[in-house]
């Protein structure tokens, strides 16, 4: 946690079982982050409204992003017992890296005006604890720093339908040394995030009685996030939507989203093309396009429902994760959206996920302790994970299987 300038960092090298028991192993100031669920919690209490409702907010009804959630909900575990689950392991290998988790950071965009340089934070969190971590295209951080930081970072794409744009940005990627390309395929448009309005935040933020008032009431963000940022590094810019620098967050040249409702299959065919790296394409839904992708040669999907920011009732990415994984051949098949326990991430690779990653409360850490807040919430996932690999019966992650889910009676279908 930063105090005064001052990191305090937990040591990532001790074993799951120190983190249960005495609580002085846990620093006093995160002893009441017992689950991810508490990140927002008190999150919360630190961000104006109108920061805290862009951070947590879906679009519309908020359907999308609540049954994301409730899809976990609909299966439960047929453990099994009278098994040697000591030597547990949740390392796994994906896209030639062998992370120390079945987890990773999701792409966060605008994280640096939530929390002070937040994408530095969750960078260096990442590499501390050996997992993946993707950099938003609307990331108010070059590039090239977050990779400096942690040199096994991806980085996620917004891209328009405009191939010398797209190629362009590509090689700036590619120049700065990244090996994996997430291009997303979920906003041909931003979605109808009326909360935003209903907040008073908006792109670019424009100072208002109303945010001024809010920004006052928090004094921590402002002057801890807002007043460093501007003071210690100017203006904070979307720096890396494109090859070359966008606009500053607060210009009335608002960053370059044209031209997104153009981009098609030919485009990342032809990205496939010129990438020699990992290409990963995010925001897939439906097991067509993860067929289109993975004919393409994808070298892995991340099945999202952009956390339920985009199109309002879309199907939980869950439900179409088994039909995906049966039919994906060399591409690795990851998940995110709506994962929140230990028990998540392992329904998810029963189902047949190779991977998953979360944002929200990993941000959520930033905000409470900065780099040692988002580690503090790895910690807690990793240790979840530990204790369900044990109780369900299995020392690794791929061991996990169907046959050791049920459908729960109570959201059991009508056949």
């Amino acid at each position: 946690m930063t105090i005064r300038g001052e990191t305090t960092a937990i040591d990532v090298n001790v074993t799951p079982e120190a983190h249960v028991g005495p609580e002085n192993t846990v620093p006093r100031h995160f002893r009441d982050l017992l689950a991810l669920e508490d990140f927002e919690r008190h999150a919360r209490k630190r961000l104006p409204n109108m920061i805290y409702q862009y951070v947590k907010g879906g679009v519309e009804t908020g359907r999308g992003l609540a049954a994301a959630h409730e899809a976990y909900q609909q299966y439960v575990f047929v453990p099994r017992m009278f098994r040697d689950v000591s030597g547990r392991d949740q390392r796994v290998n994906l896209l030639g890296h062998d992370w120390a988790h079945p987890f990773g950071v999701a792409p966060l965009g605008g994280a640096s005006f939530v929390s002070y340089r937040a994408d530095l934070m969750l960078a260096k969190a990442a590499r501390a604890m050996n997992v993946p971590m993707i950099l938003s295209a609307s990331s108010l951080i070059p590039l090239e720093e977050v990779i400096a930081a942690n040199p096994d970072a991806w980085f996620q794409a917004y891209l328009a339908g405009d191939q010398p744009r797209i190629d362009r940005l590509v090689d700036r990627v590619e120049h700065a040394g990244y090996k994996t390309l997430v291009v997303t395929g979920d906003t041909p448009m931003l979605g109808n995030r009326e909360h935003n309005t209903r907040s008073g935040f908006s792109m670019p933020i424009k100072i208002t009685p109303k945010v001024m008032w809010q920004s006052a009431m928090s004094p921590r963000w402002l002057l801890g996030t807002v007043a460093q940022t501007f003071l210690r590094h100017g203006a904070p810019h979307f720096e890396n939507t494109d090859a070359e620098r966008g606009p500053p967050m607060m210009s009335s040249k608002v960053r370059n989203t044209n031209a997104r409702d153009k981009l098609s299959w030919k485009h990342v065919e032809a990205i496939r093309k010129k990438w020699r790296g990992n290409l990963v394409i995010k925001g897939l839904m439906s097991p067509d396009d993860a067929f289109i992708a993975r004919d393409l040669g994808a070298d892995a999907v991340i099945l999202s429902n952009h956390g339920g920011r985009q199109l309002d009732h879309t199907v939980p990415p869950l439900h179409t994760l088994a039909e995906i994984a049966a039919a994906k051949g060399n591409m690795k098949v990851i998940i995110d959206s709506g994962i929140r326990r230990g028990t998540d991430v392992m329904k998810a690779m029963a189902l047949g996920a190779d991977f998953v990653f979360l944002g929200r409360p990993f941000l959520y850490g930033a905000v409470i302790g900065a780099q040692a807040g988002v580690e503090h919430a790895m910690h807690i996932l990793r240790d979840e994970i530990d204790r369900d690999l044990a109780l369900i019966g299995v020392t690794r992650p791929e061991q996990l299987n169907a046959t050791l889910l049920r459908r729960a009676p109570f959201f059991a279908r009508e056949d």
